[in-house]
C-alpha cells in the first residue's frame, strides 16, 4: 500500500489529458478545434450549414467520440507504465532492464525500431527464489503453448505487450504482434500479451496462442497464472495488482467521471 499514491499517479496522469481533448475535424490540426472555430468552419460550408451541423450538440458529439477513444488509449498507456514500474520495484530491475526493442527493416528499406512494453530478463532478477518462480512459470507457459523443447531450453526471459483491452480485429496489428513474437523467440524471450480486462475476442486469443504467444487476461478469482494476469502478478511477480485496483477504485472512478463530464460539456 505504501506505493499506492505513486502508482495511482502513473495510471491517472495520462487520463487527465483527455479532459482537454478537442476534435480535429479531419484537418490534422495538432491542437484541435475550439467550439468557436468549429462553428466558423461548419458555417462557412453551405452544405453543413443547411443541415445545422454547426450545432453545439454536434461539437459535443465530436468531442465525446474522439475523447472516448483517447480515454481507452490513455488508460492503456497508464497501465503499461504501471506494469513496468511494478516489475522494476518488485524484481529490483532497472528501467533499462525492463525495456526491450529491436530493429527491423521496413518495406521501403528504412530501419525501424520497434518496442514491446516490458521485459523480465531472468538472469537480472537478484532474488534467487523469485528467479526460480519466474523461470518455472516461463517453462510451464512454453510447454502450455507447445514450444519445442530445444527452443524452450534457450529462453532466458519474458517480453510483454500490456493492454487495457483488445477490442479491435485489426489484422495489421495482429500481424505486427506475430512478427514481434518471432523476433522475441530469436532473442530467447517468451512473448506474453497481458490484457488487464476481459475485453479480448476469443478468436484473437486462439490465433495468438497458435503463434506461441502466452495470453493473460483480466480474469479474477483464479490461481491459474497461465491465463490470468492478476494471478501471474500475485503469484509470480509478487504484487497483488487486482488488490491495488480494488483499493483505489473510488479514486479511479472519480477521475474518470470528471474527465467524462468535461468531454460531454460544450465549452462556448
Amino acid at each position: 500500500m505504501k506505493d499506492d499514491e505513486a502508482y495511482r499517479r502513473i495510471v491517472l496522469d495520462p487520463i487527465s489529458v483527455c479532459a482537454a481533448y478537442k476534435p480535429k475535424m479531419g484537418r490534422g490540426s495538432s491542437a484541435g478545434y475550439e467550439f468557436e472555430d468549429f462553428q466558423e468552419l461548419y458555417r462557412a460550408d453551405a452544405f453543413y450549414n443547411w443541415f445545422g451541423l454547426d450545432s453545439p450538440l454536434m461539437y459535443a458529439a465530436h468531442r465525446t467520440a474522439g475523447g472516448m477513444t483517447s480515454i481507452y488509449r490513455q488508460i492503456g498507456i497508464g497501465c503499461e507504465r504501471l506494469f513496468r514500474q511494478i516489475l522494476i520495484d518488485q524484481l529490483d530491475l532497472s528501467t533499462e532492464q525492463t525495456n526491450w526493442s529491436y530493429e527491423t527493416r521496413a518495406s521501403h528499406g528504412k530501419l525501424r525500431r520497434l518496442h514491446l512494453d516490458a521485459r523480465i530478463p531472468i538472469p537480472a532478477v537478484r532474488d534467487p527464489g523469485r528467479r526460480r518462480l519466474i523461470k518455472g512459470w516461463m517453462r510451464r507457459a512454453a510447454r502450455d503453448l507447445g514450444v519445442a523443447e530445444t527452443v524452450k531450453n534457450t529462453l532466458n526471459g519474458i517480453v510483454f505487450e500490456v493492454r487495457q483491452g483488445y477490442k479491435s480485429k485489426d489484422s495489421k496489428r495482429q500481424n505486427a504482434d506475430i512478427a514481434n513474437a518471432a523476433t522475441a523467440y530469436v532473442n530467447a524471450y517468451l512473448p506474453c500479451v497481458s490484457v488487464l480486462s476481459n475485453q479480448i475476442d476469443e478468436d484473437i486469443q486462439t490465433r495468438y496462442r497458435m503463434e506461441k504467444w502466452t495470453v493473460l487476461t483480466g480474469t479474477i478469482g483464479t490461481d491459474n497464472d497461465l491465463r490470468s494476469v492478476y494471478a501471474f502478478m500475485r503469484k509470480i511477480v509478487g504484487y497483488d495488482l487486482a488488490a491495488f485496483f480494488e483499493r483505489n477504485s473510488e479514486i479511479l472512478k472519480a477521475e474518470l467521471d470528471r474527465t467524462l463530464h468535461s468531454l460531454l460539456s460544450v465549452k462556448k
